[in-house]
């Protein structure tokens, strides 16, 4: 059975790799890229509670919060098409629920829990996205979300034998490689980041761990543990209307602030694209070139000046009424930012890198975009 289990894991991981791969290009190649689509999962409801403590249900905190920070996205972006997996105490499969999203071309998927743990001490947020669990507590994490497949019939079919209280079963994860990684961790550190600077909650961290509702789903997702219902003070807070309400906010100024980033470093990209290939046709293209600015002066020094200390391959530049000085030209970020060690190790704390285009000086995002595109 494990052996069959592994197996057809395998080929499974395959084909939604080939898929995502797919769709990942084709959102990287719109040229009008945007967050559109936003698919809110309330976890649990129904017959399955989820994390049961002090007489409340993770089902209904999880709705609660769920459905407010819909309305927050929907309230400040009325372009964005909000869809929940559920607005009522229903029973959703966790198969079904990654369909919604998918079926809906979602652009993200957030999934929303609470917590539970065996001892009341634990306490504070945590953010997942899909991947290979590093820890056995996020592996009890992971086992206590995918439990929910239990109150599902026939889920031995469903899910190709997994069985959540088998650890060997997880060994699938391994082999996963979520194509929407990087933007699954950009959100997820922006809702940690939110949670602990604006709603003043312990941040325990940016998670990987191998959930059943991120695994199905076709676009990068989080699943969001926003604090444990065990502790006893956590458990007031989340039950609260004013803790649901920090959090959902929370929840959805990372949104805010992932939407904003992604759809500014795309368009960035695309006019970066546009620019670099209007050049390429008039045959005036010049290279991208990084460099380690080390000095900033309001009069002119020699480039063999001693306080330059034998720094190698000088030139200087005028920006902002100032002459400044660098060391260096590079192709690549990263070898600039190698060099630039050198030059701290050569007493200049304060240096960094600038990047130059056209013979003027632009941003390094900038720089990275034309640089992708050459």
């Amino acid at each position: 059975m494990k052996r069959d289990f592994l197996k057809f894991g395998l080929l499974t991981v395959i084909f939604f790799l080939l898929l995502q791969h797919v769709d990942a290009q084709r959102s990287t190649n719109s040229s009008s890229y945007c967050v559109k689509t936003v698919v809110i999962d309330a976890g649990h409801g129904g017959k399955d509670p989820g994390a049961v403590s002090g007489g409340l249900k993770e089902k209904d905190i999880a709705l609660k919060i769920a459905l407010k920070t819909g309305a927050y996205i929907s309230d400040h972006y009325p372009d964005v098409k909000v869809l929940y997996t559920r607005k009522d105490d229903r029973f959703i499969e966790l198969h079904r629920r990654a369909q919604i999203a998918n079926e809906a071309q979602a652009d993200l998927f957030i999934s929303i829990h609470c917590n539970a743990n065996k001892s009341s001490k634990p306490f504070g947020t945590e953010t997942y996205v899909m991947g290979l669990h590093k820890s056995e507590a996020n592996l009890e994490v992971a086992k206590k979300e995918n439990a929910a497949i239990l109150f599902e019939e026939n889920y031995e079919a469903k899910y190709e034998g997994y069985n959540p209280d088998l650890p060997e079963n997880t060994i699938i994860f391994s082999l996963f490689q979520n194509a929407y990684l990087e933007q699954s961790l950009s959100i997820a550190q922006l809702v940690e980041d939110q949670f602990r600077e604006r709603v003043n909650r312990h941040d325990r961290g940016v998670k990987q761990a191998g959930f059943l509702v991120l695994y199905r789903t076709t676009m990068p997702g989080i699943l969001v543990e926003t604090g444990f219902l065990s502790n006893a003070k956590e458990r007031e807070f989340l039950s609260s209307e004013k803790g649901q309400t920090y959090i959902a906010s929370a929840i959805f100024r990372a949104f805010k602030n992932y939407k904003e980033g992604q759809e500014t470093y795309n368009n960035l990209v695309q006019s970066a694209a546009n620019e670099s290939n209007e050049l390429m046709e008039s045959e005036e293209v010049e290279k991208v070139y990084f460099c380690v600015q080390f000095l900033s002066s309001t009069s002119q020094k020699q480039l063999d000046a001693l306080e330059f200390g034998g720094i190698a391959d000088l030139k200087m530049y005028q920006h902002g009424g100032l002459y400044k000085y660098t060391s260096g030209e590079f192709s690549t970020f990263e070898q600039a930012a190698l060099h630039r060690k050198k030059i701290v190790a050569q007493g200049f704390k304060d240096s960094f890198v600038v990047a130059f285009y056209m013979g003027e000086r632009i941003s390094i995002n900038k720089a990275k975009a034309l640089s992708a595109y050459k």
